[in-house]
């Protein structure tokens, strides 16, 4: 089981990829938006912003989500460190129901092409 710091790190990692990202990754991601990455099994919730292509995480706190963000993601630690590495395919997992990412339909169609 991942541990909190190696979410986090996973986080970070992604939030760097999405910052060296081109094209349509790159467009796809430069939202300005709150995010919430809820990690089920170690129920704790990382709180930020999705802005200028870049994952800011500003609290981590215990449980779900207190407040609703924007953009909603939930999935274990494996799955995040996993989909990070590129050992999981975001798309795959989250047609299986292993990763759930929730946002309004507008911004789901943009992040699409994160899939």
């Amino acid at each position: 089981m991942a541990t909190m710091e190696e979410c986090r790190s996973a986080l970070k990692k992604l939030s760097d990829n999405l910052a060296g990202a081109e094209g349509d990754v790159r467009s796809a991601a430069a939202l300005d938006r709150s995010l919430s990455c809820h990690i089920r099994d170690l129920d704790i919730t990382f709180t930020g912003r999705l802005e200028g292509g870049r994952i800011e995480v500003a609290d981590t706190l215990e449980g779900p989500p207190r407040e609703k963000a924007q953009i909603r993601l939930a999935m274990t630690g494996d799955d995040l460190v996993a989909m990070v590495d590129g050992e999981l395919n975001f798309a795959k997992a989250w047609a299986s129901g292993r990763v759930r990412l929730e946002a309004g339909f507008r911004d789901l169609l943009r992040l699409r092409t994160l899939l």
